[in-house]
C-alpha cells in the first residue's frame, strides 16, 4: 500500500473514531439521565447498535470499488470502533463483580453478547438486501 493511501486511511480512522466516541459519550449520558446508573444502558445500547451497523456496513461496502477502503476506514474502523467499546463492557462487569452483583454481571454480559450477535446478523442481512445485484 502506498504511503499516501495509508495516511489518508489513518486520517479517516481518526476522524471516524472521534465521531464514534462523541456518539458514545452523548448516548451514554442521555441514557444515564433517562434510566439512571443502576445498569450500564449506554454501553449496551452502543454495542448493540454498533454491532448492527457493522454487520450492515461490512456487507453494504463490499464490491463498492476502490473507494470502499476509505469508507471502511472511516465507518467500520473509525466510527464503529469509537462508538462501541468492549473495554467499557469489561470494566462494568468488574464493577458488578466487586459489588457482589454477579447475577447482574452475568445477565449484562449474556444480553450484550446475545444482542450483539443478533444485531450483527440482522445488520448483515439488511446489508445483503441493500447490496446492488451484480
Amino acid at each position: 500500500m502506498a504511503p499516501m493511501i495509508w495516511w489518508q486511511q489513518l486520517a479517516l480512522v481518526m476522524a471516524g473514531g472521534a465521531l464514534g466516541a462523541a456518539g458514545r459519550f452523548w448516548l451514554g449520558g442521555a441514557l444515564l439521565r433517562q434510566l439512571g446508573h443502576g445498569f450500564p444502558w449506554g454501553t449496551l445500547a452502543v454495542n448493540v447498535a454498533g454491532s448492527f451497523l457493522a454487520g450492515f456496513l461490512i456487507i453494504w461496502l463490499q464490491d463498492r470499488g476502490p473507494s470502499a477502503i476509505y469508507w471502511r476506514a472511516f465507518l467500520l474502523i473509525g466510527m464503529m470502533g469509537g462508538l462501541t467499546t468492549f473495554s467499557a463492557l469489561m470494566v462494568e462487569c468488574l464493577v458488578f463483580s466487586k459489588s457482589d452483583r454477579n447475577d447482574l454481571m452475568l445477565l449484562y454480559l449474556g444480553v450484550s453478547l446475545a444482542a450483539g450477535m443478533l444485531a450483527i446478523w440482522l445488520g448483515s442481512r439488511l446489508g445483503q438486501a441493500c447490496a446492488p445485484a451484480i
